[in-house]
């Protein structure tokens, strides 16, 4: 029996980076998976979405060129969009390759991997590998939403959208999720007439209420029609098309459609582990763990979709390198979710990060609030790109407890924010950063030099000391 420091069951973006984590320290480390290597993500989940809305995105730009003192027709090759998705999943595969693995020291098995005991795997139903410390990193599944007469064959998830042979003149999205409203966005831009229905009184209920009529607007502009505080009870076959009965209050209508879109629902990859023989029990599929990562069984660990905490790739890697470090080195490193910023990806972005202004006034009591519009931005002004706004919370000492952003692209130029907070560097820090001009990350650097000049201007110390300076100084 082969035995190995650490074993690593799932090959999906959190498996990967815990097993290159422990290689890189020295552990000899074993990685299965029973699929390709890269999971969900990669093959069929956030990779040929992005892909998707990036067509999209060109094709709605396309058609607004004319404005920039371009004409063009503006016309969709539904073929050639997915061709360019399979070139760069085919691109980026080839970072996932198990030989680039295999160079790291990492002992690649392919095939299904479940508990024998505790300590030992058992691999494609046939060799047994030991381990003294294990990763779980499965991931989660698509599930077919309660409602009666939806099946496997009658509805698209975000992993079946984009392999479809024609588009959906036509198409009822389940749910106001981020991947919901992405994919909503995406192919209303493709030319299918979209109807959300969502189940709150409001889309995107857990993001700052401030950004939310910025999204609504731009989905509304672009002919997405919004049906919230409603639920679809049943989906019935009409012919070649579909018929959804919708429930809203008290009132009962439906929509006939071409195709149903739910990409939300999902459910963690446990089914098959045989977790029992490990001692470890879920609920409802999901592992428990302690802040540490730490599952009941102190030598096993749990990452990403199975320990039911934020659903994100860049959550599974973050947590797959603190599992690690914790299980190898007997560090206490812990995951903390405001330091885990948001991206929905829809155009304009939303990017969220710690708490909304609603949650710090509840939590933490005194806080200062800084906001402004991209109106107020040369490079959105520039580039005629003014729909959004900017908004960061600080308690009074200058900490940042949140960050929001609705605007073109806003998950890349937030970053800095991402990197104070994390770091505990106080919001006005960003003033004293030196900024290129014009850029989009002007608009953060906006907020904090008004942070800094409110802070100066409400100190009675510093502004006496500032009068008293400039008038001995000639």
């Amino acid at each position: 029996m082969r035995k190995y420091d650490m074993i690593v069951i799932g090959g999906g973006s959190g498996g990967l980076v815990a097993a290159a984590e422990a290689a890189g320290l020295g552990a000899k480390t074993a990685l299965i998976e029973k699929g390709k290597l890269g999971g969900d993500g990669l093959w069929s989940g956030c990779l040929p979405s992005k892909s998707l809305m990036r067509s999209a995105k060109i094709l709605d730009a396309s058609r607004k060129a004319e404005e920039l003192g371009n004409k063009t027709t503006g016309k969709l090759r539904w073929e050639s969009v997915q061709n360019r998705i399979n070139r760069s999943i085919r691109g980026m595969s080839l970072q996932n390759d198990p030989d680039r693995f295999r160079e790291l020291g990492v002992d690649v098995y392919h095939g299904a991997g479940h508990f024998q005991s505790p300590h030992e795997i058992r691999v494609g139903g046939i060799e047994v590998i030991h381990g003294k410390r294990i990763v779980i990193a499965t991931g989660s599944y698509p599930v077919v939403p309660p409602v009666t007469g939806l099946t496997e064959e009658n509805f698209l998830t975000v992993e079946t959208a984009w392999q479809l042979e024609e588009l959906p003149d036509s198409l009822l999205v389940i749910g106001g999720s981020p991947i919901d409203l992405e994919l909503a966005q995406a192919f209303a831009r493709l030319g299918s007439r979209v109807t959300v229905v969502e189940t709150e009184p409001e889309i995107l209920s857990q993001e700052d209420s401030e950004l939310i009529p910025f999204i609504r607007r731009a989905l509304k502009r672009e002919g997405i029609r919004m049906i919230t505080g409603a639920r679809v009870v049943e989906v019935q076959a009409e012919e070649e098309k579909k018929r959804a009965v919708v429930k809203q209050g008290e009132k009962t209508f439906s929509l006939t459609v071409d195709g149903i879109l739910a990409a939300a629902e999902r459910k963690p990859n446990t089914d098959r582990l045989q977790l029992d023989r490990a001692g470890l029990r879920t609920e409802d599929g999901v592992i428990s763990v302690n802040p540490r990562l730490q599952t009941s069984v102190p030598h096993i660990f749990a990452i990403g979709d199975v320990n039911g905490g934020a659903p994100f790739t860049h959550a599974a890697q973050t947590e797959g390198k603190a599992a690690v470090y914790n299980a190898l080195l007997g560090l206490r490193g812990q995951v903390d979710d405001t330091d885990l910023p948001r991206v929905l990806f829809t155009d304009p972005e939303v990017f969220h990060l710690g708490w909304t202004e609603e949650e710090a006034r509840e939590k933490a009591g005194e806080i200062r609030v800084f906001k402004t519009r991209l109106n107020q931005v040369d490079r959105f002004v520039t580039d005629r790109e003014t729909e959004g706004l900017v908004k960061v919370i600080t308690d009074r000492r200058g900490k940042i407890l949140g960050a929001h952003a609705v605007g073109p692209d806003a998950g890349d130029w937030m970053q800095e924010a991402v990197f104070a907070k994390r770091h505990g560097h106080k919001f006005g820090d960003i003033s004293r950063t030196v900024h290129p001009y014009p850029t989009r990350a002007g608009a953060l650097q906006r907020l904090a030099d008004l942070h800094r000049r409110e802070t100066l201007s409400s100190s009675k110390g510093l502004s006496r000391l500032s009068r008293w300076l400039i008038r001995r100084l000639r």
